[in-house]
């Protein structure tokens, strides 16, 4: 019997559960590096958030490749992928550096509207895919979902370099990098609506039940 228990100990415990429980963990790294201001700290937040999204992939590769795949991980993997990329977008709302273009009261409003659009997005499919589950149905990511989840990250990752760029050197390179961010936020937003919808209607049998 304690074999069959360390065994699955080992199991649940392994290399990609424990990159994703790293993942989370390294949220609170990231939000403490955002907000503790010191020269260079969007950029050291950034690296924060860039390896705990590379565990993101590498996770699943191992999981696959070595089929260590768990209950546990299923549960824990996207709840982490979430939790990290809304964390950033929340903590962006709070900082000037980043939805701001002209001190405007109406930007930031827009970008909590966008920021409010992608939290909705992911606790209805994740509700909706709870009663596909109950109902016995598996519904799979689609490549808009994977385009959405690439360009929201995207979307941070060039938003913290162009407010690092803007904190450190003052230029106007970095207000330009922020335009593309800013681009591919919104980007992000039209496809989280597209995928969101494409889950429902491509499954809607699940709601007719």
């Amino acid at each position: 019997m304690n074999n069959n228990t360390d065994g699955a100990k080992a199991k649940v415990l392994n290399v990609p559960n424990m990159l994703t429980i790293s993942r989370m963990f390294m949220i609170p790294v990231f939000i403490a590096f955002f907000y503790v201001h010191f020269t260079g700290h969007y950029f050291v937040a950034l690296a924060v958030f860039i390896i705990a999204s590379l565990t993101d992939l590498l996770d699943g590769m191992i999981a696959r490749k070595y089929n260590l795949v768990t209950n546990l991980g299923k549960f824990l993997d996207p709840i982490a992928d979430k939790v990290l990329v809304l964390s950033a977008f929340a903590v962006f709302l709070t900082d000037p550096q980043i939805f701001y273009i002209n001190s405007g009261v109406w930007e930031i409003i827009v970008a909590g509207c966008g920021v409010a659009v992608i939290l909705a997005r992911e606790i209805i499919v994740s509700g909706f895919r709870m009663v596909a589950a109950d109902s016995g149905y598996v519904i799979a990511a689609d490549m808009v979902g994977k385009y959405k989840t690439v360009t929201q990250d995207a979307s941070i990752i060039v938003l913290l370099i162009g407010a690092g760029v803007c904190a450190v050197t003052k230029s106007s390179a970095g207000d330009i990098i922020r335009y593309i961010g800013l681009a591919l936020f919104a980007l992000a937003v039209v496809l989280t609506v597209i995928s969101g919808l494409n889950y429902i209607i491509k499954n809607i049998q699940v709601l007719k039940q």
